[in-house]
């Protein structure tokens, strides 16, 4: 390779100021370095072989003198030339889409990086709100346990009810034998203790005295209510 570089510059130092030249050697040596410049000589190793050798030819013919039979191997080494190029480009575009390739992958790899760290963000955080939020219904009911219970000051007979049941429930006395207390608060609309109506609204007496529940125990003995 280095020996067809001397061939050319040794006709380019002999016929350099001459006017008879070859019409395409000018720009066939341009092309060479312009392809050799932009690294043929390592891509496409064979191909600008041939291109200087088409050069190298078309030097030696015309040393010879033979002016014309050298433009068509200077014509050859244009078309090398171009062959050339136009595969450098091709070189480039495939250089580039895979240089893009590659980033867009990395640049995905990245996107469902920050996806999976989100998601996982939002699952602890998830976590985080249902654990406050189970520790919201227990608060509540350890503080309704401390709270005062309310103790109803009415109930309303319901279809079926009798007054010792009336009274074993919860929110009035919890003691069935304390029905004698709800039967004096209503005498005025109770006459008979076995016979109360659905839809009647009873009065739960309430400040007890102990001698109260004591009379109530005794009077519900005397009298038991089925």
């Amino acid at each position: 390779m280095l020996k067809q570089f001397a061939v050319i510059a040794a006709v380019a130092l002999v016929f350099g100021c001459a006017s008879d030249l070859p019409r395409y050697r000018v720009e066939a040596l341009t092309r060479s370095y312009a392809v050799k410049g932009r690294g043929a000589e390592g891509l496409f190793p064979q191909e600008y072989a041939s291109l200087v050798e088409a050069l190298t030819r078309g030097d030696r013919l015309m040393l010879k003198g033979e002016g014309e039979e050298a433009d068509r191997y200077y014509l050859l080494a244009l078309g090398k030339s171009d062959l050339i190029t136009q595969m450098m480009d091709e070189e480039r575009k495939r250089q580039d889409a895979i240089r893009q390739e590659a980033e867009e992958k990395q640049r995905e790899t990245e996107r469902q990086q920050a996806l999976q760290e989100l998601k996982r963000k939002l699952e602890v955080e998830r976590d985080i709100r249902e654990r406050e939020a189970r520790k919201i219904p227990e608060k509540s009911a350890v503080a309704r346990e401390k709270e005062p219970r309310q103790l109803a000051q009415y109930h309303t007979v319901k279809r079926g009810e009798t007054l010792p049941q009336i009274a074993a429930q919860s929110d009035v006395y919890g003691d069935v034998s304390l029905w004698p207390l709800l039967y004096r608060a209503n005498r005025d609309q109770i006459r008979d203790p076995r016979r109360i109506w659905p839809g009647q609204v009873l009065r739960i007496p309430r400040n007890l005295t102990r001698e109260d529940l004591a009379e109530a125990r005794r009077y519900a003995q005397e009298r038991i209510l089925p």
